[in-house]
């Protein structure tokens, strides 16, 4: 077994770069023009080559995610409560509380773990204006649904997309769907600009009034219509976002490749339960499992002794939101109202899954799983 040990640590994830020298002439270019953001050439390029790419005609792009959270509820007025889900990164929540809207704890679904839209009715109130769901590890939620419930309620409807980076649903990119979506480029995700995000929205108008937000409300030099914030991306990230989109399909390859590898390896194993993906068209950016009770170790103790050989899983989600200081005293808070997502937090663990990753490694990671006791 101590031959299966990494001489350096391998993490959950790990960005997937080009040759510096690829990136050279883009930073020549910049330092040429002097123009390094207030939606420059670069940015242009890049809102143009990823709506084409994703298959959407109306993206904005962002410094973050986390930033375009934040914009999208603020271009569409949303306040009061929002439904949204425990099982997903603390920023799908924050971004209400940077808003002043209340969150609305409903539990997830055990197969797909989005937000359930069985649950969802039981929650709305007179004070409820929207529904946030997150197509967690880039599994659609149950878009049909949830359109069917926010329609019938008056509801507006943004997609936490931060995982669904060029995924499908029944043909088409699942980022159509809802009002607003809103991507991540972190260095975590399959596609990154060191950091960045998107929002995608319906229409021409829409586009431009949240252009306006994220330029601090500014129309033309004298006119001010919103009280804005700087959320504008870079020319660097956005130069830098170019050169990887003439990558990303091998990417993903790599990553599906990995997948599929560890799917092959782990299946039989008593305790283990690989996350099913659904009839989507994934981006294979996550490789999370469930350790069950059958399981000789618990999670936590499968966490550690991964750690022991120096591979470095990750706990996504735990703890789940909800049980965070600034959330746990709401009343959808608790642990009766979120048996199924808190039965999950307990049991999930993605395994590292990177471009980079070796077969070996993979291999080696299935078989201390496999013979761990």
């Amino acid at each position: 077994m101590n031959s299966l040990k990494q001489a350096n640590p391998v993490y959950v994830t790990q960005p997937d770069l080009p040759p510096l020298q690829d990136f050279l002439p883009y930073l020549e270019d910049i330092w040429s023009s002097k123009i390094l953001t207030n939606a420059g050439p670069y940015h242009q390029r890049l809102e143009l080559a990823l709506g084409e790419y994703l298959g959407v005609k109306h993206l904005s792009l962002f410094a973050n995610g986390t930033m375009a959270l934040i914009t999208a509820l603020q271009s569409m007025r949303i306040h009061g409560e929002v439904i949204t889900t425990p099982y997903s990164f603390v920023a799908t929540a924050h971004s209400l509380l940077w808003n002043n809207i209340k969150p609305v704890f409903v539990d997830i679904d055990p197969l797909t773990l989005n937000l359930d839209p069985a649950r969802i009715e039981a929650a709305i109130t007179p004070q409820t204006t929207a529904i946030m769901p997150v197509h967690c590890y880039g599994v659609p939620c149950n878009v049909e649904e949830i359109d069917r419930i926010a329609t019938n309620y008056g509801l507006k409807v943004i997609y936490d997309a931060a995982h669904a980076f060029g995924v499908q649903h029944k043909g088409r990119s699942v980022l159509e769907h809802g009002d607003l979506s809103v991507l991540s480029f972190h260095a975590t995700k399959a596609f990154n600009t060191f950091e960045g995000g998107a929002i995608i929205c319906q229409d021409a108008k829409m586009k431009r009034h949240i252009d306006h937000l994220k330029n601090f409300g500014f129309v033309d030099e004298v006119t001010v219509v919103a009280a804005g914030i700087n959320g504008k991306m870079s020319e660097i990230n956005a130069a830098f976002g170019l050169l990887q989109l003439q990558n990303v399909d091998a990417a993903l390859a790599k990553r599906r490749t990995i997948f599929e590898r560890y799917c092959a390896k782990l299946a039989g194993i008593p305790g283990i339960v690989s996350r099913p993906q659904g009839p989507a068209e994934s981006n294979h950016s996550y490789f999370p499992i469930l350790v069950q009770a059958s399981f000789p170790l618990s999670r936590d103790g499968l966490y550690h002794h991964l750690r022991e050989f120096n591979f470095y899983p990750r706990r996504y989600f735990y703890p789940l939101i909800s049980d965070f200081p600034m959330y746990r005293h709401m009343p959808s808070a608790t642990q009766a109202n979120l048996p199924v997502a808190r039965e999950i937090s307990t049991q999930v663990l993605c395994l590292p899954i990177f471009p980079a990753l070796t077969m070996e490694q993979v291999d080696a990671i299935c078989h201390i799983i496999a013979t761990a006791a």
